[in-house]
């Protein structure tokens, strides 16, 4: 999932990396300096030495050093004599005696603080993989200045973990384009509603072939598993097989199914399967409509009419991740037609871009219910950040 922009993310975050690292700079201290290193101590006298001349058979004697003793007196030869007390004992202030021997420069490695001008071409690049990947431009740009406010400034030492940081910087920026304000959780919304003694009505819409009829099948399974009673409107009655599908689907899964012939008006399909549920004290009506293309304005006006009959508790777009940018675009004229509630995004496990998954929350203001990942029933999972984000910067 996501291989893609998951490769050209990954090269970003190199690129991050370099730029950041760390770069030795030399700093003298004071202290280090040749000046700064005196050649005697205070009261020392510089002694020249004087290499004694030798004279053809005479023996030079050598006057030996003067040393001081732990007794606090000076040898000279073979004589000793009493020191004159110095320093606190004779209440002098000597100065401070500095330290003798060689004091090497001191050497700091820091990480200089980033600016603008140092990572431009890097966004540039962050911004081309984002629109390569078919994210929306809005979208893309989000991401983009996100990173670049987590950059600008940032400084770092020796010890930091600079893939760890890139991976932070970039999975908040991501993070963010996937939140939404409007927060929906089904199951509570069922539970409710069936305390009350009444039905769920979920209506699902989306575009002709993207796998509407299918996830329903899947969602299905998905309650059932949890304990709820479910049955399925036919509404589907353009398209050629679309009831018999649906049909076959409902027989395996063992619940029931509303529907009348084909060409029957749609609307009535889903106020004779809510009947039902009130009927029968079913949980959940889940309503299948014909595939539609955002810009048939008969249809749509169709769908309109579904929506007002049953009055669903929640309408969800379900979207192709294959196309890319085109179901961000279709989620958007749905939302702006009937008001979606959240979007189910199908072939998760085909994308190899990512572009539907990042755009459609920021685009449409709604959530990601769920991800179609493979052909099966069980095979829908309820969508969390974490799942992109480790798609798309996991190793």
């Amino acid at each position: 999932m996501f291989e893609k922009l998951k490769q050209k993310l990954k090269q970003v975050k190199e690129r991050i990396t370099k730029k950041m690292a760390p770069e030795p700079i030399a700093e003298e201290t004071p202290e280090a300096t040749a000046e700064a290193i005196p050649e005697t101590l205070p009261g020392e006298e510089t002694r020249p030495e004087v290499q004694p001349e030798r004279v053809a058979g005479e023996q030079i004697k050598l006057e030996a050093p003067e040393k001081k003793t732990r007794a606090g007196v000076k040898r000279k030869g073979s004589e000793v004599e009493p020191v004159r007390p110095v320093g606190k004992e004779a209440g002098a202030i000597l100065p401070e005696k500095p330290k003798r021997g060689f004091i090497r420069a001191v050497k700091r490695v820091t990480g200089r603080e980033l600016t603008a001008k140092d990572i431009d071409d890097l966004l540039w690049d962050l911004q081309v993989a984002m629109l390569e990947s078919d994210v929306a431009v809005p979208v893309a740009d989000q991401i983009v200045e996100r990173v670049k406010a987590g950059l600008i400034g940032k400084r770092v030492g020796l010890r930091t973990d600079l893939k760890k940081m890139a991976d932070a910087v970039l999975s908040d920026a991501i993070k963010e384009v996937l939140k939404s304000d409007h927060q929906v959780d089904l199951i509570k919304l069922i539970e409710e509603k069936r305390s009350k003694g009444e039905p769920a009505v979920l209506v699902f819409v989306g575009i002709n072939g993207h796998g509407k009829t299918t996830t329903i099948a899947k969602l299905a399974r998905y309650l059932i598993k949890r304990g709820f009673k479910v049955v399925l409107a036919a509404g589907d009655t353009f398209r050629a097989a679309g009831i018999e599908q649906l049909e076959i689907h409902a027989k395996r899964l063992g619940v029931d199914i509303v529907k009348q012939r084909r060409g029957a008006d749609s609307a009535a399909v889903a106020y004779d399967a809510i009947a039902h549920a009130k009927a029968r004290g079913l949980d959940v009506v889940l309503v299948d409509t014909a595939g539609r293309m955002q810009t048939d304005v008969n249809l749509m006006d169709e769908m309109r009419k579904i929506v007002r009959v049953a009055r669903p508790d929640a309408v969800i777009f379900v979207g192709d991740a294959l196309t890319g940018n085109d179901a961000v675009e279709q989620a958007r004229a749905f939302d702006q037609a009937v008001g979606i509630t959240g979007t189910i995004l199908c072939k998760m496990d085909a994308d190899a871009r990512g572009g539907a998954a990042l755009s459609i929350t920021q685009v449409t203001g709604k959530p990601i219910l769920f991800l179609g990942t493979g052909q099966g029933y069980d095979d829908l999972v309820e969508f969390k950040p974490e799942i992109i984000l480790n798609a798309l910067l996991g190793d």
